[in-house]
């Protein structure tokens, strides 16, 4: 056991698992905003509510879709121009964020979208009819009402984002996916590759866990 242990770089391992969880935890931020916001525009443009606009809700339903569809592997590919003057280089963690946020936000939007749909239509009718105007209901009735579904779902793409991380890591982006091809597959050491997959099983079950426990408190059913 011991002689397991010594194949393992811990202090790269810490390391890595700190640059994972600072791409996560930004990405997972800008996420939740953009995600949000494209959500909460998608639901409120649609056919029937206060922003009805067909045009828009088509124009940022198609932009939703792409990115959405993109695999990310080559998205990181696609956005190496745009990181590139962004960041000032395509190495380390930051250069992974636009990637990373680029490729969660238009998931998360479409989550937002379903959750605002699943609310009660008579209780937005109601604050309307009570001369709520739609500042009130968007912040008082809409993101309240759907607030569980909201930490549902920005739990899910936050593990999601975990794996993106470590698809990232390979191309030179640094965290456990980085430290797991170079310390472990480049170098033939499947110690490492091990010790960085329960790693990154950690980080996963903290999120797990830290989303479940809000979502529960959330919840007023």
């Amino acid at each position: 056991m011991d002689n397991f242990l010594e194949l393992i770089k811990w202090e790269k391992l810490i390391l890595a698992m700190k640059e994972t969880i600072y791409m996560t935890s930004i990405s997972v931020i800008a996420t939740f905003l953009i995600g949000l916001l494209l959500g909460l525009l998608l639901f409120l443009t649609a056919k029937g509510n206060m922003w009805e606009n067909k045009l828009v809700n088509s124009i940022i339903s198609v932009i939703v879709n792409v990115f959405r569809s993109i695999p990310f592997i080559i998205l990181i590919v696609l956005l190496i121009p745009f990181t590139k003057i962004l960041v000032g280089t395509m190495l380390g963690a930051n250069a992974a964020l636009p990637a990373l946020i680029i490729g969660a936000a238009p998931f998360y939007a479409r989550m937002v979208e379903i959750a605002l749909r699943e609310i009660d239509r008579g209780v937005i009718e109601a604050s309307q009819s009570m001369g709520a105007n739609n500042g009130h209901i968007i912040f008082k009735v809409l993101i309240p009402e759907s607030l569980p579904a909201l930490i549902s779902g920005i739990t899910v793409t936050a593990i999601s984002l975990v794996g993106f991380t470590a698809m990232a890591g390979v191309i030179g982006a640094g965290g456990l996916g980085h430290f797991a091809y170079l310390e472990g597959f480049q170098r033939n050491n499947s110690v490492v590759t091990a010790a960085a997959t329960v790693a990154i099983l950690i980080v996963v079950f903290i999120i797990q866990f830290i989303g479940d426990y809000f979502t529960k408190i959330t919840d007023k059913r």
